[in-house]
């Protein structure tokens, strides 16, 4: 990784635990899954002991899948995410100077690392800030923002990425992060992606990044005329606990018209 990637890639800001909290905080979930890991482990001794050698690999294996789900989770949320959009950002070779829009920004963990690339730019935020993350509020991404000294550049408005409520091209980069596949129905993921492209100005580009829904993205940006668009994996730092929860980046461009 170049130097520009690392710092990127190691941001100073508090991004909290990706997660769904809504029905159930982030602390308790991690005293029922701690629960949940030593009731394997106990039920898989047990086993071995009473002889049932069978069954005790099988609650093993088990318990082992469980614990290695948790630890592949929290290296997601605290590196591997912040690793794979260093490496989608740098590749996009900005000027410096763009307009870019982060859909479904979060506590700013994409917004703040697009923005140290725009010393001549702006990096725009827009969330309805549910509780997919830990402390996920309009004042803890401003708060990274200072963190990352990109205050300046920044600018964070509470919308609904259905309804973005800017000019049409408006913007030279729309990014997204784990973020669409969050809406109830594929209508209003498609409604989202449709907000997309219409404040994306001609010969702009889109890179969202997410764990579903992607090849339903990748078929509506190609209904709406994108050009080069692109489905991939985004590798195993990208797994979400397990290698079949896997980041898909989808990119795309916009073309120029006339």
């Amino acid at each position: 990784m170049t130097i520009a990637n690392n710092q990127l890639a190691r941001p100073q800001g508090n991004y909290g635990v990706d997660g769904d909290y809504r029905l159930i905080p982030a602390p308790g979930l991690l005293v029922v899954y701690l629960a949940v890991c030593l009731a394997a482990v106990h039920g898989a001794i047990r086993r071995i002991r009473r002889g049932r050698i069978r069954s005790g690999s099988a609650a093993s294996v088990m318990a082992a899948a469980l614990i290695g789900a948790g630890i592949g989770i929290r290296r997601f949320t605290l590196r591997g995410k912040f690793e794979i959009w260093a490496d989608l950002l740098t590749s996009l070779q900005l000027r410096g100077d763009e307009r870019v829009l982060d859909v479904g920004c979060g506590r700013g963990a994409v917004l703040t690392a697009v923005a140290k690339l725009l010393p001549r730019g702006t990096a725009v935020g827009v969330d309805i800030w549910r509780a997919d993350q830990t402390g996920n509020c309009f004042e803890a991404t401003l708060s990274n923002a200072v963190a990352e000294g990109v205050a300046d550049r920044v600018e964070v408005y509470t919308r609904d990425m259905t309804d973005l409520q800017f000019d049409d091209a408006a913007f030279d980069l729309i990014v997204s992060s784990l973020a669409i596949h969050n809406l109830p129905g594929n209508a209003l993921r498609l409604k989202a992606i449709d907000e997309v492209v219409r404040v994306l100005r001609p010969g702009g580009r889109v890179a969202i990044a997410d764990i579903g829904f992607t090849r339903l993205y990748g078929r509506r940006l190609r209904e709406l005329g994108m050009i080069g668009v692109r489905r991939r994996s985004l590798g195993w730092r990208g797994w979400w606990g397990a290698p079949m929860i896997r980041t898909i980046a989808v990119t795309a461009t916009k073309p120029e018209t006339g």
